[in-house]
């Protein structure tokens, strides 16, 4: 469809008008949350259990998100190294859960909750220089 601006003379193309829409599942958000906390050095995954028994290796972070609109809140259980300040851990998440969010998917997220459930010591035989 063309028209002609009535300024200038000129005749331009008119835009399309939106076609469809695209879908963000909550799992992709809170994978991007999961991703997002994961960036940060001082945090890690759960320790893993095979029927409540400890098993080598760690797993991710656990997250849960809820989205409405786009308006995203997140729950993240996570371990922190020791002897890392926890606060400190925490606060860097969160921002890393927010920035992420925003970028990939254009949702703001209003709320991250954090759990730390774990104090993730450093491997033996490793220095912990602060």
């Amino acid at each position: 469809m063309t028209g002609t601006d009535p300024m200038t003379g000129t005749e331009h193309e008119a835009a399309a008008p939106p076609r469809g829409r695209t879908v963000i599942r909550d799992r992709v958000v809170a994978r991007i949350v999961a991703k997002a906390a994961e960036e940060i050095d001082e945090s890690g995954g759960l320790g893993r259990t095979v029927l409540r028994v400890p098993v080598p290796g760690r797993g991710p972070a656990r997250t849960e998100v809820r989205v409405n609109g786009d308006i995203v809140t997140a729950r993240v259980a996570m371990s922190v190294t020791y002897p890392m300040p926890v606060r400190e851990v925490a606060r860097q998440v969160r921002e890393s859960v927010r920035g992420r969010v925003a970028e990939l998917t254009g949702f703001t997220v209003r709320q991250v909750d954090i759990d730390v459930a774990e104090l993730e010591h450093p491997v033996p035989g490793e220095r912990t220089v602060l």
